[in-house]
């Protein structure tokens, strides 16, 4: 368990934020800019001394104010990722990557060959810093990160300053380390893909407080969240287990709750888990059993909940084993009399989703 509370005011900005979620697994703060998200994870770290406090990782404690413990930032077993790389220019990759390895206090369950491998570094070891892109200046850093030894890894937007082909250059190798690799990680952004792909657990901010938090398929529905991504990109987030191939081998078949859709993917293994948002504005609801569509995903439910979305538009919470959000007309919401407790039918296109392949360790 990651448990951390803190206090600190600076200026006019007041951090009051408290939160605590399990291990291991990736927990991303999410909020907009100038929420308190760099703050909070300065004084994780030990960078940043609050007001008052408490972290605790596992049965470690970090920093307790209350008892005058306040570990300094070399003996928290944190590894450090900022948006700006922050290599040593004077030393080439593999003397920034050598330099994390001698300086790690603690014992190494990370080997310097596996860190190389994993983040795909080999072909830049003698390479020097100011030579590097972006993309791979990043990688470097989450290399020498890791070479600490950490028992918690803090990433402070590390994707923020690169362009959008570097980013998706780097994401995937920020997957691997959460699927390879048993590290806690918190993860600062205000790009809810970079949330969409990475994050098991979601802490929301705003105005230097928590407002929510919990697992990201629960937060996918929570209102808090909604407000922050905006309507477009509203939908639940839920996670399937690939099947195999449809008929035509163009699609992959995945089991979601008690149903099966069909996804743009291919190459995945049997078994592996897919998580999938499904938008609220891609799904139609149906009150019959859909017949003679070209639709390719239909899944049975139960309507739980109707809300007020805007003001043509209502938000329809639909249980087809895992909850699912559609937007549909208000004028459509009369139409088809919906009721919480009648049974109804999602039905989405299998071009609208955008799946992941998923395996946090546990």
């Amino acid at each position: 368990m990651l448990s951390v509370a803190a206090i600190k005011q600076r200026g006019s900005f007041r951090l009051d934020a408290a939160f605590e979620l399990p291990t291991p697994g990736v927990v991303a703060l999410f909020g907009r800019s100038g929420c308190g998200k760099s703050t909070l994870i300065d004084i994780i770290a030990g960078l940043l001394e609050p007001d008052a406090g408490r972290v605790a990782l596992d049965e470690t404690v970090l920093l307790d104010t209350q008892r005058g413990l306040d570990l300094p930032p070399e003996r928290r077993g944190v590894g450090y990722v900022f948006q700006d790389a922050r290599l040593f220019p004077h030393l080439r990759v593999a003397g920034n990557l050598r330099y994390a390895q001698k300086r790690a206090s603690a014992a190494a369950y990370v080997d310097f060959d596996t860190v190389v491998s994993l983040l795909d570094l080999a072909a830049l070891m003698d390479r020097r810093v100011h030579g590097l892109s972006g993309g791979e200046r990043q990688r470097v850093a989450l290399g020498r990160a890791l070479l600490s030894q950490p028992r918690l890894l803090l990433l402070d937007e590390p994707l923020a300053a690169l362009d959008r082909a570097r980013r998706e250059e780097v994401l995937p190798y920020l997957e691997t380390l959460r699927d390879r690799l048993a590290i806690p990680m918190v993860y600062v952004t205000h790009n809810f893909d970079e949330v969409l792909r990475l994050a098991t657990h979601i802490v929301l901010m705003q105005a230097g407080a928590v407002i929510a938090q919990g697992g990201i398929g629960e937060m996918s529905l929570d209102p808090h969240l909604r407000a922050l991504i905006g309507p477009d990109e509203v939908g639940a987030i839920v996670e399937g287990v690939v099947l195999g191939l449809d008929a035509a081998g163009n699609l992959t078949r995945l089991q979601v709750g008690r149903g099966e859709i069909h996804v743009p993917a291919r190459g995945l293994v049997v078994g592996t888990k897919l998580r999938v948002q499904l938008l609220a504005r891609d799904i139609i609801v149906s009150t019959r059993v859909p017949l003679h569509l070209s639709v390719r995903n239909s899944l049975a439910g139960v309507v739980t909940s109707i809300q007020s979305d805007e003001a043509d538009s209502d938000l329809i919470t639909l249980d087809v084993g895992s909850p699912l959000l559609a937007r549909i007309t208000k004028a459509a919401t009369r139409e088809l009399g919906l009721e919480p407790g009648m049974p109804a039918w999602a039905l989405v296109k299998s071009v609208s989703l955008r799946g992941h392949s998923f395996s946090a360790p546990t």
